[in-house]
């Protein structure tokens, strides 16, 4: 039984049936846009976009803006350098993407595991001592602002540029027994603190270096005359992390210069008659490098009292080398040169007393007479000591020497 639908106002009751609208019979309009039914249409095909909590679409078709503090958490997490900063911003980030729908739930869960992971090991770290080994390793490797190099006595060395002058910030290590453009005779650890400053760590490197060279190469005639002392030195970046060490050594003057062999000649490659000896002269040697800057006609009195102390340790040291048993082959060698020293001794005992320039000038030269003269080569020659006596550059000025080498930031 067929039914016929409700009037309408398109069909009033009883007209014939005639086509409505922009359609003939036969025809359909064209599909709605939307899915099922007309936004907003009630019944169950009205239209809905789905977006929620955790949807990847927000109203009217949009994405959802991914959460900042999940990028954050992950980024932490994927780093451990602060793991428990990396599991708290994940837990903020999954209760503001539950609150807003915002994406990224997925990178703040992954940066909260990965954070919980690094935290972990950091606790085992701390419980085993690794992180102070991990940073002692950090710390090392960023020094000299950058030098990721440790230098010991005795240690021999390349540097990359050529030359000891400038910044280094690595060296290549290698035999003494090769060309080499440095050799390390000393290291001096200065105190914790603020950075003194460039020209204060260049200050007490050059006193602390200069009057460590002889501890390391006793006999000085055996040290080339192109070799003069270096040394690294901290700069202001490498402080910041930890360097505090001065690095003394030798290297060659010339240009492209190279040293060849070890300069060590100490206790450690040195008999006691040998050593014996050297500490004696050297300490000689010592007092007379320290005389005054200013002439006896400028400054007498100042040249009075070093003169005094060239007398007080010349006796200390005749004392030292009279007090020893030398063998049979060095004996009278040795107590020829202790019989000039003391014929030296008294010079500059009159020197002390001088009563004017000119004077002093007179008992000067008699002291100076024995130095490195004959009885000197002898003993060296008898005790097995290199003989070829060392040139000095001229001094016009006086004063005590400092030699040309330089300093170098590390």
């Amino acid at each position: 039984m067929s039914i016929p639908p409700p009037p309408g106002p398109q069909q009033p009751p009883g007209s014939p049936e005639q086509p409505q609208g922009p359609y003939a019979q036969g025809q359909y309009p064209p599909p709605s846009p939307y899915a099922q039914g007309t936004p907003g249409a009630p019944g169950p095909y009205a239209y809905q976009q789905p977006y929620g909590p955790y949807s990847p679409y927000g109203p009217y078709g949009r994405p959802a803006p991914v959460n900042g503090v999940a990028i954050g958490a992950l980024v932490l997490g994927i780093l451990c350098f602060v793991p428990a900063v990396g599991l708290v911003l994940g837990l903020i980030a999954l209760a503001q993407i539950k609150k807003k729908g915002e994406r990224g739930k997925g990178m703040a869960v992954a940066g909260s595991i990965l954070s919980s992971v690094g935290l972990a090991l950091w606790v085992l770290m701390l419980s085993t001592g690794s992180a102070s080994d991990f940073w002692e390793g950090f710390r090392d490797a960023a020094r000299g602002d950058g030098t990721a190099y440790a230098l010991a006595k005795g240690d021999c060395f390349d540097s990359p540029t050529g030359n000891l002058e400038g910044d280094a910030y690595d060296v290549d290590e290698m035999p003494c027994s090769r060309a080499h453009d440095g050799e390390v005779f000393a290291v001096v650890t200065l105190p914790d603190g603020d950075f003194p400053g460039d020209d204060e760590v260049t200050g007490i490197a050059d006193e602390k270096c200069y009057a460590l060279q002889d501890g390391y190469a006793m006999d000085t005639w055996a040290v080339p005359d192109d070799a003069d002392v270096y040394y690294f030195i901290p700069s202001e970046q490498s402080w910041r992390f930890g360097d505090r060490e001065i690095t003394c050594l030798f290297g060659s003057t010339e240009e492209n210069g190279k040293l060849t062999g070890s300069l060590r000649n100490d206790a450690t490659t040195l008999d006691t008659d040998q050593t014996t000896f050297l500490s004696a002269t050297n300490a000689v040697d010592a007092v007379l490098y320290e005389e005054p800057e200013e002439y006896p006609e400028e400054d007498l009195a100042a040249n009075q009292a070093w003169a005094e102390e060239v007398h007080t340790v010349l006796g200390e040291q005749i004392g030292a080398l009279r007090g020893h048993e030398w063998p049979a082959g060095a004996e009278q060698s040795v107590a020829d040169l202790v019989k000039e020293m003391e014929g030296a001794r008294r010079a500059w005992e009159r020197a002390a007393a001088a009563k004017d320039a000119d004077t002093f000038y007179t008992h000067y030269d008699r002291g100076y007479e024995y130095v490195d003269g004959r009885t000197t080569v002898t003993a060296r020659k008898a005790l097995g000591l290199d003989t070829t006596v060392p040139t000095y550059e001229e001094d016009s000025g006086g004063g005590s020497e400092s030699g040309s080498g330089g300093g170098i930031n590390v």
